[in-house]
C-alpha cells in the first residue's frame, strides 16, 4: 500500500456520460464530447509548454464557444449567438459540474482509505469542482487535501504539477501512487518518480509510447484490491 493515493479526477472519479444529453441539447451532439474534452487538454497542454498555467474552467467554456460557432455561425446576429451561445455554453459547463462518481469510486475509495493509505486528489481542473463531486457521493471525509495545478507552476503531465502534490503531501515520490484513466498522466507521474495505478475501465490498448503503469485494473475496488 503506497503512503498516498493521489486520483486524477475528470473521468477517472467523475462520470461525464450525463455530458453526452447536454450536448445534445446545446445542438452540439453526443459524439462531439469526447473531442471537445480532448481539445482542452490539447490546448491546455500547449499553453503549459508557453509557461502559462491557463484555468480550466477558462478553456472549456472558450473551447464550446468555438464549437457552437461553428455549428451556429459567428457574431451577435448569428442563430443562436450572443445571449443564445452563452446560454448554451452555461448549460454545458453546469452539467460538468453536477456530475456524479463512476459506481466502482466509492467503494474503492472507502477500501483504500481503510487500508490505511492518505489520500488527496490533484486535477487539472478547480478544487471546487472535485470538492463537489466528493460532497455528491459522500466522500469527502476520505480525503485529506484535494490539490489542483491551479496552485502550482503548471498542468499535468509538466513534472512541476506531480512536485506540488509531493511537497503538500510531505512525501517522497516513492511513498506515492497515482491513479488516473489517463496513460498521459501515468507516464507523466512515473517519469516523475511515482508509482502508478491505471483504470482500464473500458479495456483499451495501452499505447507503447507511454511508460507503462506498475498497476493495471478494470476499475478501482480491483485496484484497491491489489495494492492493498
Amino acid at each position: 500500500m503506497p503512503t498516498v493515493v493521489v486520483f486524477d479526477v475528470n473521468e477517472t472519479l467523475s462520470d461525464m456520460a450525463p455530458l453526452a444529453d447536454s450536448f445534445d441539447r446545446v445542438g452540439l451532439g453526443s459524439s462531439a464530447v469526447e473531442p471537445w474534452f480532448a481539445s482542452v487538454l490539447r490546448d491546455g497542454f500547449a499553453l503549459t509548454s508557453t509557461g502559462v498555467n491557463p484555468g480550466f474552467a477558462d478553456l472549456a467554456s472558450e473551447a464550446l464557444r468555438v464549437r457552437l460557432a461553428q455549428v451556429r455561425g459567428t457574431g451577435a446576429d448569428a442563430p443562436g449567438g450572443g445571449p443564445d451561445l452563452e446560454a448554451a455554453v452555461a448549460e454545458v459547463m453546469g452539467t460538468f459540474g453536477t456530475l456524479s462518481v463512476h459506481p466502482d469510486v466509492v467503494d474503492g475509495i472507502r477500501q483504500l482509505s481503510e487500508g490505511g493509505a492518505r489520500l488527496v486528489t490533484l486535477s487539472n481542473g478547480s478544487t471546487s469542482v472535485a470538492q463537489g463531486l466528493l460532497e455528491r457521493a459522500g466522500l469527502t471525509d476520505s480525503f485529506e487535501a484535494l490539490l489542483s495545478v491551479e496552485d502550482a507552476e503548471a498542468w499535468k503531465p509538466h513534472p512541476a504539477s506531480y512536485a506540488y502534490a509531493l511537497e503538500a503531501c510531505g512525501v517522497s515520490a516513492a511513498e506515492a501512487m497515482l491513479v488516473a484513466v489517463h496513460p498521459w498522466d501515468i507516464d507523466g507521474a512515473a517519469r516523475a518518480g511515482l508509482r502508478t495505478g491505471w483504470l482500464n475501465r473500458d479495456g483499451a490498448r495501452y499505447p507503447r509510447y507511454f511508460t507503462p503503469p506498475d498497476v493495471e485494473a478494470a476499475d478501482l475496488v480491483e485496484l484497491a484490491r491489489v495494492v492493498g
